[in-house]
């Protein structure tokens, strides 16, 4: 989960939780260029041996596996562009989708009645949800249970400070 300090508010009024969350990667690119290095000499010289030992078909498979490991590597890191916004202010709950290509889906919400709902201890399955006058919306599905129960808190945290806090304010 990343704060953001520097995105402007899209509705007036002050702002008690802002986030933008991001599917976590814990392969670097350098990590990913040693990786392919390593993949790509192990490949090439276990297609070599059982090349001069004759099955020469082996190769073309070598060649074959590293071209799939390459691609489902890169389509991983495209669904990694992919994040969302939210925030909530005085006047409304916000949340932006964006997916890899850039596509944006808004989702707004009354705060006044919001309930966010997860469970605690958060499971694998566990899911985190928003909701008010019968919409809902499942936030952060990409993150662990652990950082979706602590978007949740984070988020409870900001609504009972949004109730509690007098109009003009500061929070």
């Amino acid at each position: 989960m990343t704060t953001s300090e520097h995105l402007q508010p899209r509705v007036p009024g002050r702002v008690f939780f802002d986030a933008i969350l991001h599917p976590h990667r814990s392969l670097t690119p350098n990590g990913f260029r040693l990786l392919m290095i390593v993949t790509a000499i192990f490949m090439f010289g276990t297609g070599i041996v059982f090349l001069l030992l004759g099955a020469w078909p082996v190769i073309g498979f070598c060649g074959a596996e590293f071209l799939l490991l390459y691609i489902m590597f890169r389509l991983n890191y495209r669904a990694a562009r992919g994040y969302e916004h939210v925030r909530l202010s005085d006047s409304s709950f916000e949340v932006r989708q964006v997916n890899p290509k850039g596509r944006e889906t808004a989702f707004h919400f009354e705060p006044t009645w919001l309930q966010v709902q997860i469970d605690n201890p958060p499971e694998h399955h566990s899911q985190l949800t928003v909701g008010s006058h019968g919409k809902r919306l499942t936030i952060g599905a990409f993150l662990t249970p652990e950082e979706r129960l602590e978007v949740a808190e984070a988020l409870r945290d900001a609504l009972h400070l949004r109730r509690i806090s007098p109009p003009g304010a500061t929070p």
